[in-house]
């Protein structure tokens, strides 16, 4: 077996222990090959998403589809001290994002869009501008910008029931017809560097499945103190169903299903980010200074 092909397998094989089970210790730094490896940052911008996508998207439809139909109850005002409810869908990604935000990979998360319920969501003058793009294509925008380094915009659709339903309902939603397979708003990465190495990726997948863990550990504590008791284990909650799966029991869900995006991510082209005309001077010295992967 060649060289190279022992790095693939290795690289393969820590990244599935990672990625399916539990971070694994930093990649050897005595293998130039694979510990210099480096991956632009559209790749980290498209796994810590894609882990964001099927978080909330299991969040929506399994525990708020399913607990509303349990009886469960779901709103603005969950961290209220007397409150019986859970997080709505954007407030489970700002608590997610507020808590991103206390660890070192220095990863930006935002959810914004152009008929947001709550005002403070509403995009900017320059951040609309990409959102309109992003709303004709579908496709991610990414730009640059000298606050928050690179950035990267991706489509939030509406993909389950739910969704749709609670913005058309609510009182203060500035739209009323949204319908499913719409774009809602986008949800907006920052990360400082143009380029990350293998291990700063792993740290920040990792950083992004602690901080999703964290906030729906904080549902469930809230939860435990329900008048009416809810059932915590294995059991997903639907029809006749008060319960709710054990933070374990959802973050395994959760890494079964973003796995295989993830992968792919770290996995694509190494390129540096197309930021147009904007592009950087960072971005073309680390253009530079790559080192080749063994894969």
């Amino acid at each position: 077996m060649s060289f190279s092909r022992i790095i693939l397998v290795g690289v393969f094989a820590c990244l599935a222990i990672y990625l399916f089970a539990t971070a694994p210790e930093p990649l050897p730094d005595g293998d130039a090959e694979v510990a210099g490896c480096r991956h632009p940052v559209t790749a980290l911008f498209g796994g810590v998403n894609a882990i964001n996508e099927v978080a909330r998207t299991i969040y929506t439809k399994r525990i708020v589809g399913g607990g509303m139909a349990a009886g469960l109850k779901f709103g603005e005002e969950w961290q209220e001290p007397g409150v019986e409810q859970g997080p709505l869908p954007a407030l489970f990604l700002r608590a997610t994002a507020a808590h991103m935000e206390t660890l070192p990979p220095q990863m930006g998360l935002y959810l914004g869009s152009d008929a947001p319920i709550n005002k403070s969501n509403l995009f900017g003058d320059q951040q609309m501008v990409s959102f309109e793009t992003v709303k004709a294509t579908r496709v991610a925008v990414y730009s640059q910008d000298a606050q928050s380094g690179f950035v990267a915009m991706y489509p939030d659709v509406a993909g389950v029931a739910p969704c749709v339903t609670c913005h058309n309902d609510h009182p203060d939603s500035p739209k009323k017809d949204w319908e499913l397979n719409d774009v809602m708003g986008a949800t907006t990465w920052t990360y400082p560097n143009a380029e990350v190495s293998a291990d700063q990726y792993l740290g920040v997948v990792d950083a992004m499945y602690r901080s999703v863990r964290n906030t729906y550990e904080s549902y469930l504590s809230k939860a435990a103190a329900f008048e009416v008791s809810v059932e915590f284990g294995t059991n997903w909650p639907s029809k006749g169903v008060r319960a709710l799966p054990t933070a374990d029991v959802f973050l395994a869900e959760v890494k079964n299903q973003a796995s295989p995006a993830v992968m792919r991510a770290i996995m694509q082209d190494r390129r540096a980010p197309d930021l147009g005309a904007e592009q950087s001077s960072l971005a073309v010295q680390a253009e530079g200074e790559r080192v080749p992967c063994g894969f």
